[in-house]
């Protein structure tokens, strides 16, 4: 059974060469939104930083908009849109908590590294996308130096609950790239993900009322709202949902483990996070992940089944 028709996967498979580089750069920046919250004005937390990306990822339906690339909501497929909606307003304080916990490279380390194995089972059972050897050897590389990365002990930052909020947030983050491949693939894709980050926005709401959003007040909290929101959210995944549309679950999901490397460099060089062997290891191994699963990527196109 082949993918769902309309006018956007063939206008993206033209542009399948650059697909998975801009999955990569979309990546890099989500590297930073630990640091930017670690860095963050008093008062920041989880739960407000996680709004605060929601609305910003919102302002994606005004681009969506100014390039005519929008359709009627009730197009979109309800099953697919609904979870993955959920997962995305699931995953953000589920991350953000984790990061606030265990620290931001193991945070960030521990939701990125389960979800290249699981988006990938994941696709395999319910769209048949069958991970090649290619996706096997650059994810065997890429977890085994992210597994490097959390080593380290108290040094780390290590912390059993932080790591289940992470990894948690790695769950939901495997089910929003399986819902989203749906969506993305018949549907304007920077139209759909201004709807999912307008929704998670509308469910995460109450956190302005129960949460500290004083911080929003002052320069620096002006500063790191526009980084969470405009930037690393809204930009991004303008990045990430053009990329998407023509790059298969599998190899999507492990290009964001430059997310890791990203978060563990900014750790060490803004943070004052250890520098140690595993640690250089790790990036090693995971940029080697990339790197393999980059070279031929762009002969993929538009994901298939297999």
């Amino acid at each position: 059974m082949g993918l769902a028709s309309g006018p956007y996967p063939p206008r993206m498979a033209q542009h399948s060469t650059r697909a998975p580089t801009l999955v990569l750069l979309a990546a890099t920046l989500w590297g930073t939104t630990g640091t930017a919250q670690a860095l963050g004005p008093e008062g920041i937390s989880p739960q407000t930083v996680s709004l605060v990306r929601m609305v910003g990822g919102a302002l994606l339906l005004a681009y969506a908009a100014l390039r005519g690339e929008t359709v009627p909501l009730r197009t979109l497929p309800v099953w697919p849109l609904l979870i993955a909606l959920a997962a995305l307003a699931a995953s953000q304080p589920l991350f953000f908590t984790g990061v606030a916990r265990t620290g931001v490279a193991v945070g960030t380390i521990t939701t990125i590294g389960s979800g290249p194995i699981l988006a990938g089972l994941l696709a395999w059972l319910i769209r048949d996308e069958r991970p090649d050897r290619r996706w096997v050897v650059a994810t065997v590389a890429a977890v085994l130096g992210a597994m490097l990365l959390v080593s380290g002990g108290e040094s780390a930052g290590v912390d059993l609950v932080g790591l289940g909020y992470s990894l948690g947030a790695g769950i939901t983050w495997a089910v929003y790239l399986v819902a989203a491949k749906v969506l993305f693939h018949a549907h304007p894709p920077v139209f759909v993900a201004g709807v999912l980050f307008a929704g998670a926005a509308v469910v995460l709401s109450p956190m302005a009322f129960v949460g500290d959003m004083s911080w929003l007040g002052t320069g620096e909290g002006a500063l790191t709202a526009v980084w969470l929101g405009v930037v690393s959210t809204a930009l991004s995944y303008v990045m990430f949902a053009r990329g998407l549309g023509a790059t298969p679950v599998a190899t999507t999901a492990t290009l964001t483990l430059a997310e890791p490397v990203t978060a563990a460099l900014l750790g060490m060089l803004l943070l004052d996070e250890p520098i140690r062997a595993t640690t250089i290891v790790g990036i090693a191994l995971v940029a080697l992940g990339l790197v393999v699963l980059s070279v031929g990527s762009g002969r993929a196109g538009v994901a298939t089944p297999g």
